[in-house]
């Protein structure tokens, strides 16, 4: 007895240790390992300092992600996303790792309650409207049980909640070390304010030609293994290649348009059965039109009556032109051949107009938050349709000013309409009166003061069409044709460009590809090129044929580039400019050495200039651009003092300060110095993981599976 009354008195604490028995048994992602992070089971598709991902959990992601983003994304796209997100994963976790950074249970719980998509979701709310933790663990211990693929999903979420707690708590520690002092604060405030205004003489580099200054291949070795942090490369391919597209011949266009052609007359059909002659009647004349379309033509017939603007603007003059009954074709409109047919025409068909909705409590559709009678709404148009008649009156102004109506701030517009889509008096209104007319009208959504915009004819057409598609003797010829370059330019002697040219073939060279990109210009997505060049099997110089979905393409490697720091050929493009402008500001110095501010100017047939309000955060020269060093050393000088020469971004300057301005001193620079503060704060997650990432030894095997 005594031990049953020991358990009555402890009966909260029994219940709370079963419930969170229960918790610790369906929020599984953190109690129990799952592969879907990865690990170093099996093969991976990267490894983050020697911890690898694997490849297995990797795909079920990518599947889980490609059905998310749908058609959105192509399959490289996904692997991509999915690729960084794991990477990332992976560095900030081995820093989770290292500072014993975990998420407790109740954590995962208070992100639900305040994440809509659970705390609103009708399965985890009780009757009251109020998220539950008891029905959500029952639910998902369901879905562990009865539904295994929303299960996993399930813990997918609970991943990025976990990993999304994890990051929020390391970012705010490394962020609670980030600050600023007032000096600081101070120092940022007169740098956006200290104010320098100077005269300038400026030799711009571009005075020296560019063909007289000669840059070694050695000095641009030397440069590039000086700044090797700035050249270095990935690994990349260079490829040509010509591409055979399927499309029609010459010869398959003209069929097609003969075809088309023959389709417009009637013709006579001799009729085996019963010995007769039949006159099949032509698109010209045939009476019913829509069984014709159906039989003959690519595309239906459409009833819509259309204005001129609904027809394709290179033909829409001539077509508007027929009578009914008349015929315009053939003609050529992007793949197809098309002849059209005038059916039939309405004058004035098509109305545009604005109005000026004043509604009332009970009309139908009004804002519930409109409270004035019909009796009320009723004097209010009538005022505004004195205002509007008014001859200096501007309709749309006082549409956005007064309608009730959703058009309002469109100034009333309505836009272009045909019979029968408006409201009876409203439409009988707008058809019924001329362009320019304004008057009142009464329906059930309140009082309309309308407004006759314009009036458009509209025609209704019918259109025979026949696609230009490649014909199978023109996809044939283009198979061999194909073939046959390949294996001339695998067999020849001749260059893979020669021998194009000879053929009168377009080669399209393709630089820079990276491993992982699928998208080649004027093929589109073709990953399986990107992957036959960076097979280790293929070298420069090899040629091979691929089958695309709209022809075939003959590709040739003709480069590789190996992953570090850039060749001397490859980095020249990038060099040679900065060497340049190195070696002219030498010759400019070395020419104008020991000269006073005005023999520089006239010595270089050059105008003085000025400048105005010059900060350090602004460095901007009018003229001239943005001249940091140039500013730097304004404000090192005293006023009325002169420079020696400066080498700036745009040529060598020489500057005389003539006012210097310094900021008012402020009592307390604790404003600027918060907002150095959120700043800094501010950049603490993207600076922190790219620093991370930088400083990681990854090795990526996306292009083993991929």
């Amino acid at each position: 007895m005594a031990i049953l009354e020991n358990i009555r008195k402890r009966t909260t604490i029994l219940i709370f240790i079963i419930g969170m028995a229960l918790f610790a048994f369906v929020i599984s992602g953190i109690f129990i390992s799952d592969d879907l992070g990865g690990g170093k089971a099996g093969s991976s598709i990267a490894e983050i300092n020697g911890e690898g991902i694997s490849i297995d959990g990797f795909r079920r992601k990518v599947e889980s992600t490609s059905r998310r983003f749908g058609a959105n994304a192509t399959t490289m796209q996904v692997v991509n996303n999915v690729y960084e997100q794991e990477v990332r994963g992976a560095v900030l976790e081995q820093q989770f790792s290292d500072l014993g950074i975990d998420i407790e249970k109740d954590q995962i719980v208070n992100f639900l309650k305040t994440n809509p998509a659970y705390s609103q979701n009708p399965q985890f709310v009780n009757s009251n409207g109020i998220f539950d933790e008891n029905i959500f663990k029952g639910v998902i211990a369901d879905w562990k049980e009865n539904v295994p693929s929303q299960y996993q999903l399930w813990l997918q979420d609970e991943n990025a909640i976990i990993q999304q707690a994890k990051e929020q708590t390391y970012f705010n520690l490394i962020r609670a070390g980030v600050g600023a002092t007032l000096k600081e604060g101070e120092l940022d405030y007169k740098l956006a304010n200290d104010k320098v205004n100077l005269q300038y003489v400026r030799v711009p580099y571009s005075s020296i030609a560019d063909s007289t200054v000669v840059i070694t291949k050695k000095e641009i070795d030397i440069y590039i293994n000086a700044h090797k942090e700035d050249y270095k490369q990935e690994s990349a391919r260079d490829l040509q290649y010509v591409f055979f597209e399927e499309k029609a011949s010459l010869e398959d266009e003209t069929a097609i348009k003969d075809q088309i052609t023959m389709l417009m007359s009637s013709s006579v059909e001799y009729n085996k059965t019963d010995d007769t002659t039949d006159t099949i009647q032509g698109f010209s004349n045939v009476v019913d039109v829509a069984a014709f379309l159906d039989k003959h033509s690519d595309i239906k017939f459409d009833t819509i009556f259309r204005a001129k603007n609904g027809i394709p603007s290179q033909f829409a003059d001539s077509i508007f032109a027929l009578n009914v009954g008349d015929i315009y074709g053939p003609y050529r409109e992007g793949n197809a051949f098309k002849v059209t047919r005038m059916m039939n025409k309405k004058a004035n068909g098509s109305v545009k107009s604005s109005h000026i909705l004043i509604t009332y409590e009970g009309a139908e559709r009004a804002n519930p938050e409109i409270k004035r009678t019909k009796e009320e709404a009723q004097k209010m148009a009538n005022e505004l349709l004195r205002d509007a008649l008014k001859e200096n009156a501007v309709f749309t102004e006082l549409a956005r000013e007064n309608s009730d109506g959703p058009s309002a701030p469109q100034g009333g517009d309505l836009g272009y309409f045909q019979e029968g889509i408006m409201t009876e008096k409203f439409n009988d209104f707008a058809f019924g009166n001329k362009v320019g007319h304004i008057g009142l009208v009464e329906t059930d959504f309140g009082f309309h003061i309308v407004k006759v915009d314009d009036k458009q004819d509209i025609v209704q057409i019918a259109t025979l069409s026949r696609a230009v598609d490649a014909t199978e003797a023109t996809i044939n010829t283009l198979f061999t044709d194909a073939t046959k370059f390949e294996m001339e330019s695998l067999s020849s002697d001749q260059s893979f460009s020669d021998m194009a040219k000879e053929k009168t073939y377009t080669v399209r060279p393709v630089n820079k590809i990276k491993a992982m990109d699928e998208n080649l210009p004027g093929l589109s997505t073709q990953r399986a090129i990107v992957q036959w060049a960076y097979n280790e099997s293929t070298s420069n110089g090899d040629i091979k044929r691929f089958d695309l979905n709209n022809g075939y393409a003959v590709v040739q490697l003709t480069a590789k580039y190996a992953e570090g720091l850039m060749s001397v050929e490859d980095a020249s493009a990038r060099v040679l400019p900065i060497l340049r402008k190195e070696r002219k500001a030498q010759q400019i110095i070395a020419n104008n050495a020991g000269k006073t501010f005005d023999a520089f100017a006239s010595d270089n047939n050059i105008s003085m200039a000025s400048a105005t309000a010059l900060t350090m955060k602004t460095p901007t020269i009018p003229g001239a651009g943005r001249e940091s060093i140039v500013v730097g050393t304004a404000f090192a000088l005293s006023q009325d003092a002169t420079s020696q020469l400066i080498e700036g971004e745009t040529g060598v300057f020489m500057i005389k300060v003539t006012n210097k301005e310094e900021a008012p001193v402020l009592d307390n620079y604790i404003t600027y110095a918060n907002s150095l503060q959120a700043s800094n704060a501010a950049k603490v997650s993207t600076a922190v993981y790219n620093a991370l990432k930088e400083a990681a030894d990854i090795k990526d095997n996306r292009t083993t599976f991929y």
